[in-house]
């Protein structure tokens, strides 16, 4: 006979919502269940954000070693070839990741929520049977939070499997292959792309689009794109693949076919939000598109069943997932909160990095308002200067006639640093003159707000 759990609060998924649901029901005094098949922290922990992260950190030294191989660097440093041990750097990476599901389970228990390892199959709104291990657990809750996450999506011509590859395989290759054909110009291809070519592989970036990175504004991304011609990246957009075979990509490019040397491929075109499986399907939910519709609050159309995270839509990000856990985990205990997306960081650990917050000079020019900007350029920054690395600028967007801030963008080494100013600056709505009258410390980047602060009030300092 099946064991069955009955609490207040059941959370399905142990991803960056799940989790962060857990705990602060927890924290609450909520007698609080969380279910999950898989190792804590979901995709971003073990198979997203954190890996991927690692596995550029340890490109771009290697990158960095092998360019001062020689005697004529400029700052006087040379060095002997590096040489890249791909295996052990996967061993490290799993390692940190390791580290950091321990301390999601820690946190979890400190809240006092317990967890349930296992599948979930929701029966009705109530009610979740669990597979695991030890055998059927049925547990009904008062409220259910659905925090089922995202799965790399796939194309029809190029399912996963054997060279094919999803990002979840290329954060655990043995070696680096000696040529890689990433299919999709997002932030995802672009960051392991570029990551893969600092360690040596001959890249070739496929867009279907006129241009990668398409939700940034092209001024932004320029810089990421001679980046990557400098690192001897191929880049073809308005190109379609169509196959792959004995280790070639076929693609198709202005009605022409053409054939790329491909050991690897990498497809990046986009998530899907994971809402099979889970009994879902047999819930009256309401759905926009693949997305499970929510309001302000994250309410689904079900009395006591919230949803979080990528299976509510776009941007696709953890913070927003944990933003949004954390949330509904109060409205469920009582308090009045309400989800509010305007302030949302979306960043791209391309290099040189990728920042955007709040709205863009275009997206307030086409609803109407009027604005003032202001720009300044890292090659004006004297910690830029410093780093060795120049390219990029801040830009900060205001409404003309109150200067209320309506977004940043930056491009640049380190600018994903620069988020959280950025986040607080729209989330406290600051104005220009708030900026401006911060002190910014000397010598560091953070010095292009300001900057660019100033240069839209019409007065700036070092430009």
């Amino acid at each position: 006979m099946a064991e069955t759990i009955k609490t207040q609060v059941l959370v399905i998924g142990g991803g960056p919502g799940g989790y962060i649901a857990g705990i602060r029901a927890g924290q609450l005094g909520l007698d609080t269940v969380l279910v999950d098949n898989g190792p804590l922290g979901g995709c971003c922990l073990n198979v997203g954000c954190i890996p991927s992260k690692a596995l550029i950190h340890v490109a771009d030294e290697f990158h960095r070693i092998g360019t001062r191989n020689g005697q004529d660097s400029e700052i006087g440093l040379s060095v002997a070839p590096p040489q890249l041990d791909l295996a052990q750097t996967v061993t490290w990476k799993n390692g940190i990741v390791t580290r950091l599901n321990k301390g999601v389970d820690g946190l979890l228990k400190k809240a006092k929520t317990r967890t349930v390892r296992g599948w979930a199959q929701l029966i009705d709104g109530k009610t979740a049977r669990v597979d695991t291990a030890a055998g059927r657990v049925d547990v009904r809750a008062d409220y259910v939070i659905i925090a089922t996450g995202s799965l790399p999506a796939a194309l029809p011509g190029l399912p996963f499997g054997g060279d094919v590859m999803s990002s979840t395989e290329a954060l655990s290759l043995a070696a680096v292959p000696k040529t890689l054909a990433v299919v999709g110009g997002g932030y995802i291809g672009m960051e392991l792309g570029t990551a893969y070519a600092k360690m040596g592989a001959k890249v070739t970036i496929i867009e279907a689009a006129d241009r990668v990175l398409a939700t940034y504004d092209a001024a932004l991304t320029r810089p990421v794109v001679q980046r990557l011609a400098a690192l001897g990246v191929e880049l073809r957009t308005n190109c379609f693949a169509k196959g792959v075979e004995n280790g070639t990509l076929t693609v198709e490019q202005d009605g022409q076919k053409d054939h790329i040397d491909a050991e690897k491929v990498l497809v990046t075109v986009g998530r899907t939000p994971a809402t099979q499986g889970w009994g879902l399907e047999g819930l009256d939910l309401v759905m926009e598109g693949p997305f499970i519709q929510v309001d302000g609050r994250c309410r689904t159309s079900m009395s006591g069943v919230y949803a979080i995270g990528d299976v509510t839509g776009n941007p696709m990000l953890a913070h927003r997932a944990m933003a949004q856990g954390e949330m509904v985990a109060e409205v469920i205990a009582g308090d009045r909160r309400a989800w509010d997306k305007r302030a949302i960081p979306e960043i791209c650990f391309t290099d040189p990095e990728l920042v955007q917050v709040g709205q863009s000079e275009a997206a307030a020019t086409a609803d109407g308002i009027s604005v003032v900007v202001g720009q300044f350029p890292f090659l004006a920054n004297g910690r830029a200067m410093t780093m060795e690395d120049e390219a990029g600028f801040v830009k900060i967007i205001a409404r003309a006639e109150d200067h209320l801030i309506l977004g940043f963008q930056a491009v640049g080494a380190h600018v994903a640093e620069l988020s959280a100013q950025f986040a607080l600056a729209l989330e406290m709505g600051a104005c220009l003159e708030d900026v401006a009258g911060t002190i910014h410390a000397h010598p560091t980047k953070s010095e292009g707000v300001l900057e660019a602060a100033l240069s839209a009030l019409g007065h700036p300092l070092h430009i």
